[in-house]
């Protein structure tokens, strides 16, 4: 039995008397990285609904033409041309601290500035939770519901889409990969090769790949996928402490990919194998057009304490959906 009561706070004894052992160190955990958002290219909107052009070339033609031959037809070099488009979708976070807790000195601290700093990396995984996500898109009615934007998902699919993509310019269906459970490098390089196919660029991918995926995606370092050779020997620096068996630069035929991490909070949830999602995105083919900038607004303080909101309104657009893939389990 304890000779004392150190255990015991409450009530009366000596252990009332104890002081709090409470540092000043404030973890918050949860991923915050924001890989799709951060690297796409930033532009300015000024509607709603934000639209751009797309146009294909015509098949090569490899028929002589005959001498002295007139030129008899004419060709319309724009037929093709298609116009595609995303709905500008607001975000919000809001905040608050009591004055009372304004006044008071606390752990973090808790102060109305520090509110307003979180909401703000709220918001970052906001976005790039809707980015990445399948969401559809839909139009305000007044009635409830909002302007939303149409995520990668929705247009990296081999079909229409919410966005009613033309199919000249849809994402083929060699570049949408269901691999189950277990990809192997193989299926990845059909993928790039399919995309390869679109763009006839060997320009840098990246990839943004959830942990299973990810973690696949290293093990290309480890495993050459032959009958013979289980393992893929791996050369040694004898002045070196430590073998790099991570993969975050992929050289392929079609073409270079950086493999990032996704944000596993923020990555889409397929149904199947868990984390086995990534998206192969061409940095070049999409970007974020902003309509309300990021910013924060403070509200009167009506008596008890300070508040405000953080909000942004913006959409993706995605320029080529042909130009991107996506692995994805969704059984």
């Amino acid at each position: 039995m304890s000779f004392s009561n150190t255990f015991d706070t409450t009530n009366t004894g000596s252990g009332v008397s104890n002081r709090e052992d409470l540092t000043d160190v404030l973890t918050i955990l949860a991923p915050e990285e924001t890989p799709i958002l951060s690297s796409a290219n930033k532009q300015r909107a000024s509607a709603t609904f934000v639209e751009w052009t797309v146009d294909s070339l015509s098949a090569p033609n490899t028929t002589g033409i005959s001498e002295g031959a007139d030129v008899t037809a004419f060709t319309d070099q724009f037929a093709g041309r298609a116009k595609l488009g995303n709905r500008v979708q607001k975000f919000r976070r809001d905040y608050m601290v009591s004055d009372l807790q304004e006044a008071v000195d606390s752990v973090g601290p808790a102060k109305i500035a520090q509110a307003e700093a979180k909401a703000i990396r709220e918001l970052k995984r906001d976005i790039e939770a809707t980015i990445a996500s399948a969401n559809t898109q839909a139009t305000e009615n007044g009635a409830g519901v909002a302007n939303a934007l149409a995520g990668l998902g929705d247009w990296i699919q081999a079909g229409a889409g919410s966005a009613g993509v033309p199919a000249a310019f849809q994402t083929p269906s060699g570049s949408v990969l269901d691999p189950g459970a277990t990809i192997n490098e193989s299926e990845f390089n059909q993928v790039i090769t399919s995309i390869f196919g679109v763009t006839g660029t060997t320009s840098n991918l990246m990839l943004v790949a959830d942990t299973t995926l990810r973690n696949q995606i290293s093990d290309f370092a480890r495993t050459s996928g032959s009958a013979n050779d289980t393992i893929r020997s791996v050369n040694y620096d004898g002045n070196s402490g430590s073998i790099k068996l991570s993969v975050d630069l992929y050289e392929s035929d079609h073409g270079v990919v950086s493999i990032v991490n996704g944000n596993p909070d923020c990555m889409p949830v397929a149904g199947g194998t868990a984390g086995m999602m990534g998206y192969l995105v061409n940095p070049e083919y999409y970007g974020i057009h902003e309509l309300i900038p990021m910013g924060s607004t403070r509200l009167p303080n009506l008596g008890g304490g300070e508040r405000g909101f953080v909000d942004c309104a913006l959409t993706l657009g995605v320029y080529h959906p042909g130009a991107h893939g996506k692995i994805i389990d969704p059984s």
